[in-house]
């Protein structure tokens, strides 16, 4: 699909954490990370960098990977931690090496990027026991909050998609308004 993005404009709305944890908390994203100290992470849709920062004391390095620039200058403004960098690209072409990220997240942007590039793109910069975490909002869902229904994926969609670029889904949960699937590289 690769829908619109979010409005830059209503960044700040990005930042109110009883709206954000209701979806998915920083305890629920830190445990489907798994992450070790030493881990580089990459946040691809990473927004105001709200869940970068839950992350963040949690690795070594975290890229902040959102398309758009006006995201890091809100972040910037707000505050970027010294371990996190700002990295302006789309995901279906991430300025990483082959193998160089551990782990990977998208918290409610899946449906924003979804493509066979973009998956492919994932796989490609993963390390050989990397980890993708996908908390994105449900086809399932009421649209009250987040995007149109008609631009969300389903939990089976997106698992099919990732099975498809050879990820193993190791967890998938499907709440009233999102899902969560863990994957890690077949």
């Amino acid at each position: 699909m690769g829908y619109h993005t979010f409005d830059a404009e209503r960044a700040d709305k990005l930042e109110v954490a009883g709206r954000r944890y209701r979806f998915v908390s920083a305890e629920e994203l830190l445990w489907a990370l798994s992450l070790s100290p030493d881990d580089t992470v990459a946040d691809l849709g990473s927004g105001t960098g709200f869940f970068t920062d839950d992350v963040a004391p949690n690795a070594r390095t975290v890229y902040a990977v959102d398309v758009q620039e006006e995201m890091h200058e809100y972040y910037r403004e707000k505050g970027v931690p010294e371990n996190v960098n700002l990295v302006t690209s789309d995901v279906s072409d991430l300025p990483f090496d082959d193998g160089g990220v551990d782990a990977a997240f998208s918290t409610m942007t899946y449906h924003e990027f979804a493509s066979d590039a973009a998956l492919a793109e994932i796989r490609r910069v993963l390390a050989a026991d990397g980890r993708l975490v996908v908390v994105d909002w449900a086809a399932t869902g009421t649209g009250e909050n987040g995007p149109p229904v008609d631009e969300r994926y389903s939990a089976d969609e997106a698992a099919t998609a990732l099975r498809d670029h050879r990820f193993d889904v190791e967890h998938e949960a499907v709440r009233p308004e999102t899902f969560l699937l863990i994957a890690t590289l077949e």
